[in-house]
C-alpha cells in the first residue's frame, strides 16, 4: 500500500494513466473521422453526404479528447510538454493546420452551391489527410526517441503512411456499421485492402521499439516477462484474423455482424497502446525523462486532479449521450 500513501509516486502515475486513456480515446473515435475524410476520394456525390451524416454528430466533439491529452501533458508534466512539443513543431503545426483546414471545409461545404462544393470537399479530404500524416510522423519520431535523423525520419515517414492506412481502416469499419447498400459493400473493399497498412504499422512499431532501446529489448525478451507478454500478440492476432474473417463474409442478410469490424479493430488499437505503455514506462521522453522527473509539485498535481475527476465524468456521459442519441444507421444528410 506504499505506492497509495506517497502522493508523489501515484499522482504520476494516475495523470500518466489518464492522459494515456484520453489519447487512446482519441485515436479510436478522432481516427475514425479522419479516415471518414481520408476515404472522400473513393466516393461520389450522395456517398459523400452520407459519409459526412455518419460523422457529423460526432466529429466535433471527438477532437475533444486531443484536447485533454495535451492539457493534461501541459499541467501535469510541463517538461515533457516542453520538450516533445519542441521537438515535434513542425508535424504539430501541420496536424493543427489540417484540423483548421478540414474544420472549415465540413462546415462551408453545407452552405456552398453545387460548383464549389467539390473543392470543400477536397480541401476535407485534405485537411484530414495532413492531420494523419502529422500524426503518425509524430508517433515515428517519439518510438525512436525524438531524434531527427536520416534514420529516424525514414521510420516516422513510414509509420506516417501506416497510421493514415490505419485511420481509413478505422474510417471504413464505421462505414460499415452506420451504412448500407452500395456504400457500405464499398466501405467492406476498401476495409480489405487497407487492413495490410495496420499490420505493417504493427509491426514497424513492434521491430524498432526493442531495437531503439536495449531496456524496451530487456522489457519484452526477459523471463518471466516475455511469457507473461505473450498473450498481447497472440491476441492482437487473433483480432487481425477474427476481423479478416468478418469483412470477407460481409455484408449478411441481417447486418448482424456490421459493427464487429469496429469492434474488434478498437481492442486492437488497446492492445498496441497497451504495449507500448508497458514499453515506455516510466518515461515520458523516452530514454530522458521519467514521470516522476517530469511532474509538477504533488500538490499542484492533486489539485488538477480534483479538476480532472469533475471534467472527465462530463466529457465521458456527453460522448455516451451522443453516441446513444445518434446510434443506428446514417440516413440521408439534410440542412434544412
Amino acid at each position: 500500500m506504499a505506492i497509495f500513501g506517497d502522493p508523489s509516486v501515484w499522482l504520476p502515475v494516475a495523470f500518466a494513466t489518464l492522459m494515456g486513456l484520453s489519447i487512446l480515446i482519441y485515436v479510436v473515435l478522432d481516427g475514425f473521422d479522419l479516415g471518414v475524410g481520408i476515404l472522400f476520394p473513393m466516393a461520389d456525390a450522395a456517398e459523400k453526404d452520407r459519409m459526412i451524416a455518419s460523422i457529423g454528430p460526432f466529429w466535433d466533439a471527438n477532437e475533444t479528447w486531443l484536447v485533454l491529452a495535451v492539457g493534461l501533458l501541459l499541467v501535469a508534466f510541463p517538461e515533457a510538454h516542453g520538450v516533445i512539443l519542441s521537438s515535434l513543431y513542425l508535424p504539430v503545426a501541420i496536424m493543427l493546420i489540417g484540423l483548421i483546414l478540414r474544420g472549415v471545409a465540413f462546415e462551408f461545404r453545407a452552405k456552398a452551391d453545387a460548383a464549389r462544393k467539390e473543392v470543400w470537399n477536397r480541401l476535407f479530404f485534405i485537411g484530414s489527410l495532413m492531420t494523419a500524416l502529422a500524426q503518425g510522423t509524430m508517433l515515428g519520431l517519439y518510438v525512436m526517441g525524438l531524434e531527427a535523423t536520416a534514420l529516424t525520419v525514414s521510420f516516422a515517414a513510414l509509420t506516417a503512411l501506416c497510421l493514415t492506412a490505419g485511420y481509413g481502416f478505422i474510417g471504413a469499419t464505421w462505414l460499415i456499421g452506420k451504412t448500407d447498400g452500395a456504400l457500405q459493400r464499398k466501405a467492406i473493399r476498401l476495409a480489405k485492402r487497407t487492413l495490410f497498412g495496420v499490420v505493417g504499422g504493427l509491426l514497424a512499431i513492434s521491430l524498432a521499439s526493442p531495437l531503439v532501446s536495449p531496456r524496451i529489448f530487456e522489457k519484452w525478451f526477459a523471463v518471466p516477462e516475455f511469457l507473461l507478454l505473450a498473450p498481447l500478440p497472440l491476441m492482437s492476432a487473433g483480432l487481425i484474423l477474427v476481423t479478416w474473417i468478418t469483412l470477407r463474409h460481409l455484408p449478411d442478410r441481417q447486418d448482424r455482424w456490421c459493427w464487429l469490424p469496429f469492434f474488434a479493430t478498437t481492442a486492437l488499437f488497446a492492445l498496441a497502446f497497451a504495449g507500448l505503455a508497458y514499453s515506455f514506462y516510466p518515461y515520458v521522453v523516452p530514454e530522458k525523462l521519467t514521470i516522476y522527473d517530469a511532474a509538477s509539485a504533488p500538490e499542484s498535481l492533486f489539485i488538477i486532479l480534483i479538476g480532472t475527476l469533475f471534467v472527465l465524468p462530463a466529457i465521458l456521459a456527453y460522448t455516451a449521450l451522443a453516441y446513444t442519441v445518434f446510434r443506428g444507421k446514417a440516413t440521408e444528410l439534410r440542412y434544412d
